[in-house]
């Protein structure tokens, strides 16, 4: 049964590697040519549907030969290959460079080089088509041909949805090529030391209209964009070996990854590439959280995306109800089979995040009048943790999924078999996670502290009381003294599930744990068992159903050990608690240098003194937006940074790793501030703060 966002993607099957592009709602996986092959998962996609699923370049009948492939943004590749020498012939003499970007629309230049000293006559032939498959169809391999109708039309290739005459990509190049169904020729001469090149462009056609085509000089350009968001958001260096080249990766990969409304213009961001370039509740959510520290614009578009697709009627089919965050937005061809449409709700954690991350925003200096429009949504989503989250009245948020096209786990482990017990067998629904108890938790403070700031001291005084309530009856029905953790869940029979787990870093986080719990978790978490030595483990080691492979049980999710850092270092006062954030940050540190310096989606979980560098998962995802954010919540965690521009307040409590070095911040916009900060050890030194603010620093 299709859905959306659960366990694993099917393989991005390649020839030479995979390279993937991404602006946007656009994204391209191609091998390391630039060609695109047929009977793969590789295409270029435009809005949850591939609208090219061939894309093969010729050079005298000949496949090209790799030499190299750059990406200098997100969103261009340069391919590099030769045509190959002729047999009995040493050294080839024609170079081939693709220069290929994408926006709403794929642009290639084509240049051939002729490096000889005669001049050579060569045909150059780019075949095209598509099967118009919908994302997931081609996700999960169940794609079937037949679906495209190619079409020559003077110097325009067009290929149409039989199925949908309104939707299909139109081809068109310079340098008059011969046209055929299926393909596009160029008989050519290239002279001695000279060149050769045309431009190719391949633009969506949905509902008969053609996507805009990018302006060089436009807003909406790609490079014109990313250097906006550049120029706007704040600038962060480290001088520890590789983590500036991080953080700008992360910066760049954040860029790309922000989508825009065109209705209103608002900008989100997407979950990441290749399969989740849509809106998600919980991935965005908390990937805005993160990237806080750069711009505050983009949690507050991501809210407002979310506030307006917000629940308001019961739907069982796709786990609508009334205040409830949605999961997943599709615009896909079959979207609107899967899970009953194109919008599904089922999650039990997206809607106490909203919540939390709406408080952070207004703590952050977002506009008060953008958070008063948005209370409303907020106050709704507080109502569904109470009539709809806890749905047995025990004053846990649980879920079960209301049918069986439903997804069966609705936390951020959301594969079928990601919560089980010790012994690995599965966890009976409903389920209670942990960390959904310590989001609604913070929830409550946090809307608490914004009522008592308007005055409103009878709702604070009602959400403070249900918080203490919640963390005190969680701390009685989550605490397993044997394993000295909390369990993940509790399932249908209010049994703690006692598997350790990696989720309990997110309860240190929302602040639930009491420091007599904390100090015991903390030395937990931090067990060999755990720690692979590249990361905090998705389940422990000594766990019945761990697999270092497996996507939820035994592997390293960036934005899940970036999480447990910072909950841990929000304890940093108890003894220990430094040093074991350290050690994981520091290890996934070092698996994301390993990586590029862009963090994948998970990575295998198997321990640092048996494989020297962290395996990859094969299908994992990248970018994705909150694994390209976790080091963003790592800089924040250990600078300790808490601005309250309400209170006008900015508390500051640095425990650099000496392997960081010195972190420099400027153009950091706290409200109407922009600060600068630098920080190395324990000592700091804020600049621009204004006069009526406190600095606090410890």
């Amino acid at each position: 049964m299709t859905v959306f966002n659960a366990g694993q993607p099917t393989p991005v099957d390649g020839h030479g590697g995979v390279v993937t592009l991404v602006e946007a709602s656009t994204f391209c996986l191609s091998d390391a040519l630039g060609d695109i092959h047929p009977g793969s998962s590789q295409g270029l996609f435009y809005r949850d549907a591939r609208v090219l699923s061939r894309w093969e370049l010729r050079v005298d009948g000949h496949h090209l030969e790799h030499l190299s492939v750059d990406q200098p943004e997100p969103f261009k590749a340069d391919f590099v290959g030769r045509k190959p020498p002729a047999q009995g012939v040493a050294d080839a003499t024609v170079l081939i460079q693709r220069r290929r970007s994408i926006g709403a629309e794929l642009r290639e230049t084509i240049t051939i080089h002729n490096l000889g000293a005669e001049d050579t006559a060569i045909v150059v032939t780019l075949h095209a088509d598509t099967d118009f498959a919908d994302l997931f169809a081609v996700k999960e391999g169940r794609v079937g041909g037949g679906r495209c109708e190619s079409s020559a039309a003077g110097a325009a290739l067009h290929l149409t949805d039989r199925r949908d005459s309104g939707r299909g990509l139109v081809i068109t190049a310079d340098r008059a090529p011969l046209v055929h169904p299926g393909s596009m020729t160029w008989q050519v001469v290239v002279p001695r030391r000279g060149t050769w090149q045309t431009e190719v462009l391949c633009q969506p056609i949905i509902g008969h209209h053609a996507a805009a085509v990018t302006s060089d000089a436009g807003t909406c350009n790609p490079t014109a964009k990313i250097r906006h968001w550049r120029a706007t958001t704040t600038r962060l260096t480290a001088s520890g070996p590789g983590l500036s080249g991080v953080l700008a990766r992360t910066e760049s990969d954040l860029g790309a990854l922000r989508m825009d409304d065109p209705a209103d213009g608002t900008t989100y961001v997407a979950a990441g590439a290749p399969w989740f370039m849509a809106l998600f509740g919980r991935d965005s959510l908390l990937t805005s959280w993160m990237a806080l520290l750069l711009d505050s614009e983009l949690a507050l578009g991501t809210l407002r995306q979310l506030a307006k697709i917000q629940g308001t009627r019961e739907d069982p089919l796709t786990e609508e109800e009334p205040g409830r965050i949605m999961h997943e937005r599709r615009h896909g061809p079959a979207s609107d089979q899967v899970l009953g449409g194109h919008v599904y709700y089922g999650t039990a954690d997206a809607t106490p995040l909203f919540v939390m991350l709406l408080v952070e925003c207004w703590r952050w200096g977002v506009d008060d009048k953008a958070v008063s429009e948005l209370l409303p949504a907020a106050d709704a989503a507080l109502g569904w943790i109470d009539a709809y989250g806890d749905c047995d009245g025990d004053g846990f948020v649980e879920y079960q999924r209301k049918t069986d096209r439903g997804l069966a786990n609705q936390g951020w482990k959301d594969s079928w078999d990601a919560i089980n017990f010790a012994d690995g067998h599965l966890a009976d629904p409903p389920l209670a996670l942990c960390e959904v108890q310590g989001y609604a938790y913070a929830a409550r403070l946090g809307r608490a502290d914004l009522a008592q700031s308007l005055g409103d001291n009878d709702t604070a005084a009602r959400l403070r009381a249900q918080a203490a309530t919640l963390k005190a009856r969680f701390d009685e029905a989550f605490w397993l003294p044997r394993e000295q953790c909390y369990a993940v869940a509790l399932d249908g029979r209010k049994r703690p599930v006692d598997a350790v787990t990696s989720n309990p870093g997110h309860c240190l986080w929302t602040g639930i744990v009491e420091d007599e719990r904390a100090a015991v978790l903390i030395e937990r978490l931090g067990a060999a068992d755990m720690d692979s030595g590249f990361g905090l483990r998705t389940l422990s080691s000594t766990a019945g159903r761990f697999n270092p492979m497996g996507y939820h049980n035994g592997s390293i999710w960036p934005h899940d050990t970036a999480i447990a850092v910072a909950g841990i270092l929000r304890y940093r006062h108890l003894p220990g608690a430094v040093e074991v954030a350290e050690r994981l940050a520091g290890g996934l540190i070092a698996a994301i240098l390993e990586f590029g310096g862009r963090p994948p989606e998970l990575f295998c979980g198997f321990d640092r003194d048996v494989f020297g560098s962290p395996v990859p998962y094969p299908t994992s995802c990248s970018p994705q937006a909150w694994a390209s954010a976790a080091p963003l919540l790592l800089l924040r965690s250990f600078l300790g940074l808490t601005p309250d521009v309400p209170a006008r307040t900015l508390t500051v409590a640095p425990r650099i790793p000496e392997r960081a070095g010195t972190i420099r911040l400027t153009d950091l916009r706290l409200g109407s501030a922009t600060v600068a900060i630098e920080a190395s050890g324990d000592n700091v030194k804020v600049e621009g703060l204004p006069g009526d603010w406190r600095l606090i620093q410890s």
